[in-house]
């Protein structure tokens, strides 16, 4: 299964040690088998650290096959419940290094910037778990972590040695979509990942990420030409 990491940097070697806690599953990689969703995390992860030029998706395989053989110890929360919801209060409650749960991945849905409020409001005694429940609105959101180095060996990237050329494209084009078409970052993220330019960037056999952005850029602009 593909899935999609969001970032402001390139990701050659996934650490651990530099993950965050308090999060969702606890402190892991994250990844999710949507696109968009990998692209708004880059977007934002990038006005965090004030990387406004930088917006990096990278792609992995996720080899389910190896959690087996492994004997991983994995949970799933197919819905947005009561279960997951006691899972994401007891996580980003624990601010330490050492995690509140002994799971190795863990798969869900997001807890997003209104539900982050809503959860918020329950942990200050605002409101109650029946009501974050009930007002909660379902919509299609993904996410997996990976919290052990075990784990991480069913992560592989699926580009191969493409990817750290592509990189440098990657960023550089967006940030002229941004500056040539007076677009937002997202928006100019979306426009380049979904575009046949940047599925023959990505086939090795083309060669086009040993060419200079420059010629990247044109091909896309022609593409976009052709749009209107």
């Amino acid at each position: 299964m593909k899935v999609y990491h969001g970032s402001f940097v390139a990701i050659e070697e996934i650490d651990l040690n530099y993950c965050e806690v308090g999060k969702d599953f606890g402190k892991g990689f994250y990844v999710t088998k949507l696109l968009e969703q990998a692209k708004t995390w880059a977007t934002r992860k990038g006005k965090e650290k004030e990387k406004r030029t930088e917006s990096v998706v990278a792609e992995f395989e996720f080899d389910e096959d190896i959690c087996r053989v492994m004997k991983l110890k994995m949970l799933y929360f197919e819905d947005y419940n009561d279960d997951w919801f006691d899972f994401v209060i007891l996580n980003r409650k624990n601010l330490k290094e050492r995690q509140a749960h002994d799971y190795d991945i863990i798969e869900g849905p997001v807890a997003d910037d209104r539900i982050n409020r809503q959860i918020d409001e329950y942990i200050d005694g605002v409101i109650s778990k029946e009501q974050f429940l009930n007002d909660l609105i379902y919509y299609p959101s993904h996410q997996m972590c990976f919290c052990t180095v075990q784990s991480l060996q069913a992560l592989s990237l699926s580009k191969g040695r493409i990817d750290s050329a592509m990189y440098h494209i990657d960023s550089d084009v967006i940030f002229a979509l941004i500056k040539d078409y007076g677009i937002t970052e997202l928006e100019a993220t979306d426009v380049y990942y979904t575009s046949k330019t940047y599925i023959k960037l990505t086939d090795e056999t083309t060669k086009l990420y040993k060419k200079q952005w420059t010629e990247i850029y044109d091909l896309l602009k022609i593409e976009l030409k052709k749009q209107e």
